[in-house]
């Protein structure tokens, strides 16, 4: 036995002294294995080609694509599930104990409700958000027959010259929003002579934007970002000559925001899961946009304390900047797993996003962070 436990302490003093010893491992665990690096360059790369591409949700093959593409590039081999995910095998080094990576490429978005008698369109919402968050948004409108038209998101009573007051007192709700199509059309024939019609998908403009101090603007982090990490995080260990601890499953969700994404996709030996997923930024939380977030409880309840624990510990013995946070008004798709009963350990962590389900922001630390805890979370043997 170690001398300073062999003395007759009283237990709390000896829990400090064990802490204490666990501490000093963890500086020589920093030494000894250092995150690695990110290829800051191409997970930039790869998330700005990402956010340019529209997805929301019900709408995500050519996002599905875009990512197939790219991880097949570093050497993995996607598959299409009947749903429309992708998945993707990545063997360990053991099996005992397999894990799954679960992030998602559908956005927020909206689909054509009704042809207005003017030929504007009345939308409905796809996922959760206030129609004020996008007014005045540039948008494209997906018709069924494959034709694609330019639109603008306006209130309906859209000039102050016109409606004085009314256009600021306006009501934003689904009957007081329309979009105004870019095109020569002034009744419900004419637009549908353009190939429009009822259930026709409609993306927001990303409007993707990188400063010089390092922030990224743009619709759709939420969780476009979270997917551009995984890809980075598993880029650094494809260079590097690293494998997983475990079998790993990559699982790329396309129906998070409504509830189900990562619902089924997995293998049935699966012992964890992490859903990677953007941190909600804002007063009262302890998240921001340059650490990566571990989120231990949402709206859903606690996530499993075990794995809560152990990713905190990765981050603190791999010196990678990072914070805990609870979110009130958040899901994700472990969530979704659970609940469509998977027996697993479930996580969550993400790049903190600012100004969610809005025009966010988020700043490459907080993704190069994410990124590195991912590494540490597949490399770890516990």
């Amino acid at each position: 036995m170690h001398p300073l436990t062999d003395i007759r302490l009283h237990p709390f003093i000896r829990y400090h002294i064990r802490n204490t010893q666990h501490a000093i491992h963890n500086i020589q665990y920093e030494s000894a294995m250092p995150p690695l690096t990110i290829d800051s360059s191409a997970l930039l790369d790869f998330l700005i080609g990402l956010l340019n591409t529209p997805s929301p949700t019900g709408f995500t093959e050519r996002a599905i694509a875009y990512c197939e593409r790219e991880f097949a590039r570093l050497g993995l081999a996607p598959r299409r599930t009947v749903k429309g995910a992708l998945v993707m095998d990545w063997p360990g080094l053991s099996a005992t104990a397999p894990r799954a990576l679960t992030a998602h490429v559908d956005t927020l978005g909206a689909m054509v409700k009704e042809i207005r008698p003017n030929g504007r369109l009345k939308l409905t919402k796809v996922g959760g958000f206030a129609w004020n968050t996008v007014e005045g948004e540039g948008c494209t409108v997906f018709t069924h027959t494959g034709a694609e038209w330019r639109g603008s998101l306006l209130v309906t009573k859209a000039s102050s010259h016109i409606f004085g007051s009314e256009t600021g007192e306006m009501k934003r709700d689904d009957d007081g929003m329309e979009v105004r199509l870019d095109a020569r059309t002034h009744s419900a024939e004419e637009t549908r002579a353009l190939g429009v019609n009822v259930g026709d998908f409609i993306a927001f403009d990303p409007r993707v934007e990188i400063g010089s101090a390092g922030f990224i603007r743009s619709r759709h982090l939420d969780d476009k970002a979270a997917v551009a990490c995984l890809f980075a995080a598993v880029k650094a260990m494809l260079d590097s000559g690293l494998q997983p601890a475990q079998r790993v499953t990559l699982h790329i969700s396309n129906y998070e925001e409504v509830g189900h994404g990562a619902a089924s996709g997995f293998p049935p030996d699966l012992a964890e899961l992490v859903a990677l997923d953007m941190a909600a930024v804002g007063p009262g939380q302890a998240s921001d946009e340059f650490s990566a977030c571990i989120c231990v409880k949402d709206s859903g309840g606690p996530y499993h304390p075990e794995l809560s624990r152990k990713l905190r510990r990765l981050a603190t013995e791999a010196g990678i900047p990072h914070t805990v946070d609870i979110y009130p008004y958040y899901g994700s798709d472990g969530e979704a797993y659970w609940r469509a009963g998977g027996e697993v350990r479930g996580g969550l962590f993400g790049p903190g996003v600012d100004a969610s389900h809005n025009y966010e922001r988020t700043h490459t630390d907080s993704l190069i962070h994410t990124a590195q805890l991912i590494v540490e979370y597949l490399r770890s043997a516990d």
